[in-house]
């Protein structure tokens, strides 16, 4: 996992960020990376929502860590559902990216009463265009590097230390297998047709250059969810909080200040 600026907590087999304020009237704001992410990947988010006086958890998604038998989705939604246990949650706003999404859609299904809102950016769950079982053999660098920067629409995001970070993972027999289990898993896991279930507010934040899943995929996803709204970031791949942390984040939180305004104004005293 890369460095990040904030501790790595640990709560019995879990690991996650935890800033801002906990007694914030707004439920934790819970950040889910995908299946080649890790807490790196929402440092500014992390940062931009904390200093708003939120409180934002970033657990650690084990995607290694159980035996090949087990992994796969619905088994990383359950480690998610430990975790907003272990930290004593009774509601939360989920933010998702790609795998991440589709874990919290899956909780959200599960979970009605504890999601209070969405927010998914390149979400699976629908339908992704995978990496393909050739990128989890053993493949050249130059491959590796190529898939690496489908990720984003400028590829000056797919450094020589992720390119040497993806290089090493496909080389890593049980890390490998679990990555291609996950991914047909997450193929298996669609949710299209219980999107209708999903009536809270909902946030999707999508790159318009998004290859792995493509602006038509966040297009269904708002027209099948019943609150959705979509916002399209141009010269954007399928990782918008690293492309374009400052858009993504603006997104986020005027999104998380209307579902404050709406909870003063429904509650007891803002009547």
């Amino acid at each position: 996992m890369h460095e990040t600026p904030f501790p790595v907590h640990e709560t019995g087999r879990f690991q996650y960020n935890d800033e801002g304020p906990t007694d914030s009237p707004m439920p934790p704001v819970v950040l889910l990376h995908g299946m080649l992410g890790d807490l790196s990947n929402w440092v500014d988010t992390v940062e931009r929502l904390s200093e708003n006086g939120y409180r934002v958890l970033a657990p650690i998604i084990p995607v290694y860590d159980f035996p090949i038998s087990e992994t796969g989705v619905p088994r990383l939604t359950q480690h998610v559902h430990e975790f907003v246990d272990a930290m004593g949650l009774d509601s939360t706003i989920l933010v998702g990216n790609s795998l991440g999404g589709h874990i919290a859609l899956l909780y959200a299904l599960d979970h009605l009463e504890v999601v209070d809102a969405l927010v998914l950016s390149g979400s699976s769950g629908i339908y992704e265009t995978t990496m393909g079982t050739t990128f989890f053999k053993r493949q050249d660098r130059e491959f590796i590097r190529e898939r690496t920067e489908m990720t984003f629409y400028d590829p000056v995001h797919a450094t020589e230390e992720l390119v040497d970070e993806m290089f090493a993972i496909v080389n890593d027999r049980p890390r490998a297998l679990r990555l291609l289990k996950i991914a047909r898993s997450a193929d298996e896991e669609t949710v299209t047709e219980q999107l209708s279930r999903l009536d809270m507010p909902t946030l999707l934040i999508w790159g318009q250059d998004d290859i792995i899943t493509p602006p038509d995929v966040a297009e269904e996803f708002r027209d099948r969810m019943p609150t959705a709204r979509l916002h399209f970031i141009d010269k954007c791949g399928h990782a918008p909080m690293i492309e374009h942390p400052d858009a993504f984040n603006e997104l986020t939180l005027n999104f998380l200040s209307e579902l404050a305004e709406t909870a003063q104004v429904t509650s007891p005293s803002g009547t």
